[in-house]
């Protein structure tokens, strides 16, 4: 996403501090909460985590922070039984890197996995960053260290940053310095055959595939093993805004550019420094250009003039949502590479999206302030959320979530989603279909009545397949109100993600707080009075007249 100016320039930097181990004994920026209510219960800070303090180098600016969930999962047999110079690494540096990567993943309260073979009993120190800072992990090295686990990888500066997920330490257990840009975008590949599952794009446009477990087994502070695309941009050489893997496409990704274009790479192909595309004649009309020879990049896909700041995939990977500085969705069918819909913010930029996990509904976020809620099925926006006060940075559906009382038979169904913005704010919505009425028209002279016929000629009628819609009437589309507002950092936030124990949120500056769901012995809302940050009673839909 493109980075903003801070609304919040008066506000100082995050305060929230307290020791590596505390869940929850850092002191809080005043007005902050180590909890929020929601009708199933309370979510509570569990613990935080952030860059090690006084790390960071700026050389190249500053970059917006956004986190990448990695889930690495047992390592094949055969990589097991083989050598260990067969992944690039010998026995020592393996063993060096168990003691660097210390203890955590399945023994700590959030726990997704088994642990990562590590016992408690010695001590070990390790330089993390590029300046001389160490903290110590006291754990033995195991030799069948294989990294399995869950994982935040995050940027901020010229350095990518690795966490343990499941370990309450607040540093990261690894460090990757860049000395000619800064990290800006990454996606990781659970489902990568090859060992290369991580990508990172970076401010110069140049991007790199690795290996996530080769990188946790190293102790250095550089990539290893990696592959080089568009080097020293020589195919684009503006920032690379987006990154994704094509869900289901056999290594294949994508990566967009801040001057409109996005690009088709195949991770078992090499690179070339004249993909030899045409010209583009119109920078305001879509198009796309295949490569004459079988090398990286293979397809130039020109979506717009001026930035794409976001791309995300349908989860079957037939679709790809694209929205940009232009303010504009666009969904395209990628395998056929045509346009099928989309449609105009109310207010400037749009800066991020998310598909619903069915593929029947599309968030989007931005400049207007407004969360814009898609419907695939009937190609226009059925919804907009209100109730941040600033440009919204990140969206998000809670696929764990599952409607109080439901049996999963209704028909139906309620959906959850989160937002966060620049506000400092994270708001946690409900989207329950049957709801959505027409809504309250003022007829000429009249009083506000409901429509009989459709909402509006303009916006109600059938748009041909392909069509860009204009932003429709704020009085044409029913209005979602918050089911919760929380304030969770003093910066502005970058993004959030739903885990099943938990929901992240993320700062602009690189601070990340892990917020645990509600117990089953919790007891929804069982406090004399509600926390100010969270409504009464359930939003009811509204709508401006």
């Amino acid at each position: 996403m493109i980075s903003a100016s801070n609304p919040n320039s008066m506000m100082s930097s995050s305060s929230t501090t307290g020791n590596n181990n505390a869940a929850g004994s850092g002191q809080q920026a005043p007005g902050l909460k180590t909890y929020f209510k929601t009708p199933e219960g309370r979510y509570k800070l569990k613990y935080e985590k952030s860059h090690p303090a006084g790390l960071l180098h700026y050389a190249h600016g500053k970059s917006v922070t956004q986190v990448t969930l990695a889930h690495l999962k047992d390592k094949p047999v055969h990589a097991l039984s083989s050598s260990s110079s067969s992944i690039g690494i010998s026995s020592g540096v393996k063993s060096a890197a168990a003691k660097f990567l210390g203890g955590g993943n399945g023994s700590r309260a959030l726990s997704f996995v088994g642990g990562n073979g590590g016992s408690k009993s010695s001590s070990g120190t390790t330089k993390v960053g590029s300046l001389s800072s160490s903290y110590t992990n006291s754990y033995t090295p195991n030799s069948n260290f294989d990294g399995k686990g869950t994982y935040l990888i995050f940027n901020v500066g010229d350095a990518i940053f690795i966490s343990d997920l499941n370990s309450q330490d607040k540093d990261p257990i690894k460090s990757i310095n860049f000395s000619t840009s800064n990290p800006i975008s990454h996606a990781f590949d659970p489902d990568a055959k090859d060992g290369h599952d991580l990508l990172i794009g970076l401010n110069s446009g140049d991007v790199y595939s690795v290996s996530l477990r080769q990188q946790l087994q190293d102790g250095g502070k550089k990539l290893v093993g990696a592959q080089h695309y568009n080097k020293d941009g020589c195919v684009n050489n503006t920032r690379c805004t987006s990154i994704a893997w094509v869900p289901n496409g056999d290594g294949t990704f994508i990566v967009a550019h801040a001057d409109g274009n996005m690009y088709v790479y195949e991770k078992n192909k090499d690179g070339s420094g004249d993909p030899s595309f045409p010209v583009i004649k119109d920078q305001n009309q879509f198009s796309v250009s295949h490569a004459r020879y079988s090398k990286n990049p293979i397809a130039r896909w020109h979506i717009c003039q001026g930035s794409i700041n976001s791309i995300a995939f349908s989860s079957d990977g037939a679709y790809i949502a694209i929205v940009g500085r232009d303010g504009y969705l666009r969904v395209f069918d990628f395998k056929t590479e045509q346009l099928i819909c989309g449609g105009k913010s109310y207010y400037g930029a749009l800066l991020c999206c998310t598909w619903s996990t069915d593929g029947k509904y599309i968030l989007t976020g931005g400049e207007d302030d407004l969360v814009q809620v898609w419907s695939m099925e009937e190609r226009k926006i059925v919804a907009w959320g209100e109730g941040h006060s600033s440009w919204v940075s990140g969206v998000a559906f809670d696929s764990y979530w599952s409607a109080p009382n439901s049996d999963g038979t209704s028909e139906n169904v309620v959906y959850r989603f989160g937002s966060v913005g620049q506000d400092t704010q994270v708001l946690l919505w409900d989207l329950e279909m049957e709801e959505l009425v027409v809504p309250m028209r003022r007829a000429p002279g009249g009083s506000p009545t409901m429509s009989t016929g459709s909402q509006s000629a303009h916006w109600d009628h059938a748009w041909p397949p392909g069509t860009l819609r204009p932003a429709p009437s704020m009085r044409d589309v029913p209005k979602l109100s918050p089911l919760v507002v929380h304030r969770v950092h003093t910066d502005p936030l970058s993004g959030l993600i739903f885990t099943q124990e938990s929901v992240l949120t993320v700062c602009r500056e690189g601070h990340i707080k892990i917020w645990a769901r509600p117990t089953s012995s919790t007891e929804p809302n069982s406090d004399s009075s509600l926390s100010a940050t969270t409504l009464k009673e359930k939003p009811k839909l509204g709508y401006r007249q």
